[in-house]
């Protein structure tokens, strides 16, 4: 290369000094060794068909953060009413174009018939192939899954497993881990999952994880045809079979001065109201349920949908037979037990006399008072909230056993941190491996031997630079 003269060429060695200098000043600071971050997903994808809802979920993962640990936000949330995918058995294509549509609920297919719901997720499979995501399957899953995974969702939002220290440059496990429980109630089942205290055994409800170096083993257990939707059904038809009138029948839970026709044939669609009770006499006649408002002979009947004969004496045994070992911690309860609760303006950790004494007052209240009180609400829901809170009491305290003390560790919410409670979050972290059975790898610093070396360097090309600088000033 050659140059006019000597101050083009001390111009240019001077420009290359300074260059240098700083690519060794970049490099200096980006060498870090044995960086273990969790991977990288930018979106995901979980179409939610449930017994009441069907919802869609694209969630974002914002790894361009400092420090970021992979915590999700919300970004698109599309919940629509509708028939049921059950509804489309016999024409499976139907449902890719509802799913298009983002339409509504999946009651029980799994168990009134499974062939009919290979078809159906074929079918939904077929629809999301057609779209630009990386698709992976679509499957119905068990309720204890759901549980196991609004376990995980709650706990990673709070960072139980682990949390980012900026002062040691590392994620750990927090000292005092406080793991919550979850409460979940649908429109089918509802689940409670916890760590029990103590060493377990004999359980057969237990789910096993191993979650950033550490094992875990979760109690979950599901219970079909107990969720909100479902327990509705059930009581309306134990009131109607046990009733001497054929037409119109007391309902104890609704305001007094509502009525509601039903058809007995609506509870020979789901397994849930035993399609083949012969209590239920044959005929598609319709029966007005007429109500009472009656908070005291709510709270009985609701009982009645309950089998805690079934446990004996036995304390660690919820109701049906079904094992239990005894709540510890806190719990976080969502879905309908939170919306319900939220309605009667109980989310605000009030005690359990306070919130027994609110509900039983609702009770009471007319329905011509709530319409006018509550101009807003769906009048389908409205006089459906004694049902559900006494449902949700008798649930919380005689099924699973929480008490006077115990009922302060439960929290009413939706949401944990910035983001939604649910089963989709945790389980879109299980298939991406967001969470690692590994622990973290240590985030190691600098190596001072390379910081010695990068300074040396640095002041080194700085005096040559200084030099050509005064070089170029004498010439």
């Amino acid at each position: 290369m050659m140059f006019a003269n000597k101050k083009h060429f001390t111009t240019a060695i001077v420009g290359a000094l300074i260059a240098l200098s700083i690519i060794a000043l970049v490099l200096s600071l980006v060498k870090i060794e044995d960086v273990t971050l969790p991977p990288t997903v930018k979106y995901g994808m979980v179409f939610d068909a449930g017994s009441s809802h069907t919802s869609l979920f694209v969630y974002e993962w914002d790894s361009d953060k400092e420090n970021d640990t992979g915590v999700v936000s919300q970004t698109l949330s599309c919940d629509v009413q509708g028939q049921g995918i059950s509804s489309y058995a016999n024409d499976p294509p139907k449902a890719g174009n509802s799913l298009r549509e983002c339409l509504d609920k999946a009651l029980l297919l799994r168990e009134q018939n499974s062939s009919a719901a290979d078809r159906v997720l074929a079918e939904v499979a077929k629809t999301m192939r057609e779209y630009p995501v990386a698709f992976k399957g679509a499957r119905i899953l068990t309720g204890e899954e759901e549980g196991a995974y609004g376990w995980i969702t709650i706990n990673y939002l709070l960072e139980s497993f682990t949390k980012y220290s900026p002062k040691a440059h590392t994620w750990v496990r927090p000292e005092a881990a406080n793991f919550f429980g979850a409460l979940d109630l649908g429109g089918a089942s509802t689940q409670i999952s916890f760590m029990p205290e103590g060493s377990v055994i004999n359980w057969n409800e237990a789910s096993k994880f191993t979650l950033y170096g550490y094992n875990y083993n979760i109690y979950t257990h599901s219970y079909l045809c107990y969720g909100q939707n479902e327990m509705l059904k059930r009581l309306a038809k134990e009131l109607i079979v046990e009733s001497s009138s054929s037409t119109r029948v007391d309902h104890p839970c609704y305001p007094k001065d509502y009525n509601e026709t039903v058809l007995l044939s609506s509870f020979r669609t789901s397994p849930c109201t035993n399609r083949s009770d012969p209590r239920l006499t044959l005929g598609d006649r319709n029966v007005t349920l007429e109500g009472r408002g009656n908070a005291s002979g709510c709270l009985a009947a609701i009982k009645k949908l309950f089998n805690f004969s079934a446990c004996g004496q036995s304390q660690d045994c919820t109701f049906d037979g079904v094992y239990q070992p005894r709540v510890s911690g806190q719990f976080i309860a969502f879905s309908a037990f939170y919306y319900n609760f939220k309605f009667l303006n109980l989310t605000e950790g009030q005690s359990l006399a306070a919130v027994k004494e609110t509900i039983e007052h609702f009770c009471t209240r007319s329905w011509e008072d709530l319409s006018s009180s509550y101009p807003k609400e769906n009048p389908e829901r409205l006089p459906k909230y004694c049902a559900n809170a006494n449902y949700i009491l008798t649930l919380l305290l005689d099924a699973y056993k929480f008490n006077e003390t115990s009922w302060n560790n439960i929290f009413f919410q939706m949401k944990a941190g910035s983001a939604d409670v649910g089963w989709m979050l945790g389980y879109m972290l299980n298939v991406t491996n967001m969470i690692p059975a590994e622990a973290p790898a240590r985030v190691k610093g600098h190596i001072p031997s390379l910081w010695a070396a990068a300074v040396a360097f640095i002041i080194l090309t700085l005096a040559l630079g200084l030099a050509a600088l005064l070089l170029l000033l004498w010439v």
